[in-house]
C-alpha cells in the first residue's frame, strides 16, 4: 500500500511539475497603438484626445504589465497649427511632438508620409532630439547622389536607424522571449533627400531575416489599407500589423492576421494584450479600440508640457481673435479635410470654406476658387467646433481677393486644377460644375463663356502662380484685381470662415 502511495505522490507531484513548467512558459505583453497624431491637446472641445490622457493610460498598462510597449505607426511632425507657428526664430515643425513623446517614453515609431513635409535640415534636427526608436525598412536617405540609412545622432556620434528592431522581452520568472518588428511607408510624399524602395519586397525581406532570430514578428505600417491587406497576405504568419494613414479607426481581419488602425490625433488608441506559450508556440491576442476622453484624467506631467506649447500658440492667436475657444459651429456631420479627400473631390468642409469666401464679399460674386493645398489640418473637424480648429485648418492665412477674369483664362484654370487630382492645385470651387460627358464647364448651370469675364473670389496666394503657373498678375486674362483693406473682413480668410458660421449657429 506504501509503494501504491508512493508512486501516486511520484506523479501528482510531477503532474504540478509539468503544469508549473508550461505556466512559467506564458509570457504576457501588451501594444499601445496610436497613430496619425499631430495635436498634443485635447480637441472638440476637450472632448477627445490629449497626449496627457494617453500618458495616463499608458502609466495604467505599465503597472498591469511592465512588458507594455507604446508605438506610433507615421505622421507625427506635421501638420498642425502649433508646427506653422515661428518661435525662437524659426517654424515649429512638430518640436513640440518631440518634446511631448520623449516625456511619455514612446518605444518605437516610424516614418509617415507627413515627416517629410520638414526640410531635410529640420527633419535631421527633430530625429536627432528624439529619446526613441526608430525604425526604417524600406527608407533611404539620399545625400549627395548617395543612398544610406537615415541615422540620428547624440553627441557627434551617429548612429543608423535600423530597418528592423528586435525587443526582449520575459515574464516574472525569467523566461524569455524575443519579438521582431518591420515597418512600411508609402511614396505619398516625394521629396529630394527621401528615397523609397519597393516595401513589399523590403517588408518580406526583413520578415526573413527576423524569423530565425525571434519568437513573433509584428508589422508597424503607414501604407494604405488595400497595401496593409497586401502585406497580410504576403505575410500570414505575421498576426497584427499595426497601422496608419488613414485616420478613422479600423480592425480588418486577413487570414489569421489583423490590421488595426486607430483615430487620428489620440481621438481613440489601440490595446493589444498579448499571451505567448513559449513551448507551443501559441499566440493568444485580444484588442480593444480606448476612446480618449474626459473620463481619463491627464498626466500632471505630461499636462504642464501641453500647457507651455499651448500658451505659445495663444500669444500668437491673440493677434488674430480675442475669444479663440469659443464654441462657434457644431458640425453634426464631420467635416472632411483629409489630404486624400480634399485633394481629389468637393468636400462638406472645401464647401464652408468656399461659400465662406463668397460671404466675405456678400455673395455678390460669379464663383469662388481655392487650392486645396492651403488646408493643412489632415483630418475631420466634428462636434463643437471653435476658431482654434479653423486656424488649423488654414495656418497660413492670407487674403482675399477679387478677381475679374476672362472665361477663356478661368476655364483654362478649372481644367489645370481638374488634372491636379490628388495635389494641392486640386481646386475646391463654389458654382463651377463639370460635365463629363460634354467636356463642358458651367458657372451656376450655364455653359462657362469664353469671351464673358467673371468675378472670382480666391487667395491671393493662388493668383501668385505657385500651384498654377499660367495663373498670375501678368496674364492678360485678369482683367481686375480688388485687394481688402487690413480692416475688412476679407483680409484674413481665417477671420470670414468664423464670421461665416457664427451665422449658421
Amino acid at each position: 500500500m506504501k509503494i501504491i502511495q508512493r508512486i501516486a505522490l511520484i506523479f501528482l507531484i510531477a503532474f504540478y511539475s509539468i503544469s508549473c513548467q508550461k505556466k512559467e512558459e506564458i509570457v504576457k505583453f501588451t501594444f499601445l497603438q496610436l497613430n496619425d497624431v499631430y495635436e498634443i491637446g485635447a480637441l472638440e472641445g476637450g472632448e477627445v484626445g490629449g497626449m496627457d490622457r494617453v500618458e495616463t493610460l499608458h502609466q495604467q498598462l505599465l503597472k498591469e504589465n511592465p512588458n507594455t510597449l507604446m508605438f506610433l505607426a507615421g505622421d507625427f511632425l506635421n501638420p498642425s497649427l502649433l508646427a506653422n507657428i515661428k518661435f525662437e526664430g524659426e517654424r515649429i515643425k512638430g518640436r513640440q511632438m518631440i518634446e511631448v513623446m520623449n516625456a511619455m517614453d514612446f518605444d518605437l515609431v516610424t516614418f509617415g508620409n507627413h515627416e517629410f513635409d520638414l526640410s531635410e535640415k529640420l527633419l535631421q534636427d527633430r530625429i536627432n532630439s528624439s529619446d526613441f526608436k526608430w525604425i526604417a525598412t524600406n527608407l533611404k536617405h539620399k545625400i549627395n547622389d548617395k543612398e544610406e540609412a537615415f541615422y540620428i545622432e547624440k553627441k557627434g556620434v551617429k548612429k543608423d536607424i535600423p530597418r528592423t528592431v528586435i525587443f526582449d522581452l520575459k515574464n516574472k520568472d525569467g523566461v524569455f522571449i524575443k519579438i521582431g518588428f518591420f515597418s512600411a511607408t508609402l511614396n505619398a510624399n516625394p521629396v529630394e533627400y527621401v528615397v523609397y524602395n519597393d516595401f513589399y519586397e523590403d517588408a518580406k525581406n526583413a520578415f526573413r531575416s527576423l524569423k530565425p532570430k525571434t519568437d513573433l514578428v509584428f508589422g508597424l505600417t503607414h501604407v494604405k489599407i488595400s497595401q496593409d491587406k497586401m502585406l497580410a497576405n504576403m505575410l500570414p504568419e505575421v498576426s497584427l500589423f499595426m497601422g496608419g494613414h488613414e485616420h478613422v479607426n479600423m480592425l480588418v481581419p486577413v487570414g489569421n492576421s489583423v490590421i488595426t488602425k486607430a483615430d487620428a490625433n489620440a481621438k481613440t488608441v489601440y490595446v493589444h494584450r498579448f499571451e505567448y506559450n513559449k513551448t507551443t508556440k501559441k499566440l493568444n491576442r485580444k484588442s480593444e479600440l480606448v476612446a480618449i476622453t474626459p473620463n481619463i484624467k491627464a498626466d500632471e506631467k505630461l499636462n504642464k508640457i501641453i500647457v507651455k506649447w499651448k500658451g505659445i500658440m495663444d500669444a500668437e492667436l491673440s493677434k488674430y481673435t480675442d475669444n479663440a475657444y469659443d464654441v462657434i459651429y457644431h458640425a453634426k456631420t464631420p467635416l472632411d479635410g483629409q489630404d486624400k479627400s480634399i485633394r481629389s473631390e468637393q468636400t462638406n468642409l472645401g464647401e464652408i470654406i468656399t461659400k465662406a469666401m463668397s460671404f466675405a464679399y456678400d455673395d455678390k460674386v460669379d464663383g469662388v476658387l481655392l487650392n486645396s493645398g492651403s488646408i493643412r489640418i489632415d483630418d475631420y473637424l466634428s462636434g463643437a467646433i471653435t476658431s482654434v480648429d479653423i486656424f488649423r485648418v488654414l495656418p497660413f492665412g492670407g487674403s482675399l481677393i477679387k478677381v475679374e477674369i476672362k472665361g477663356n483664362l478661368l476655364e483654362k484654370v478649372l481644367n489645370y486644377g481638374r488634372i491636379k487630382k490628388g495635389e494641392g492645385a486640386f481646386l475646391q470651387r463654389l458654382n463651377f460644375t463639370y460635365d463629363k460627358a460634354s467636356k463642358q464647364w458651367s458657372n451656376s448651370g450655364k455653359p462657362v463663356d469664353k469671351s464673358k469675364t467673371y468675378t472670382v473670389v480666391m487667395s491671393d496666394y493662388l493668383l501668385k502662380g505657385y500651384d498654377i503657373p499660367f495663373l498670375n498678375t501678368e496674364n492678360k486674362g485678369v482683367v481686375k484685381i480688388t485687394h481688402p483693406s487690413k480692416d475688412e473682413l476679407a483680409h484674413d480668410i481665417r477671420k470670414v470662415i468664423i464670421s461665416y458660421l457664427k451665422t449658421l449657429k
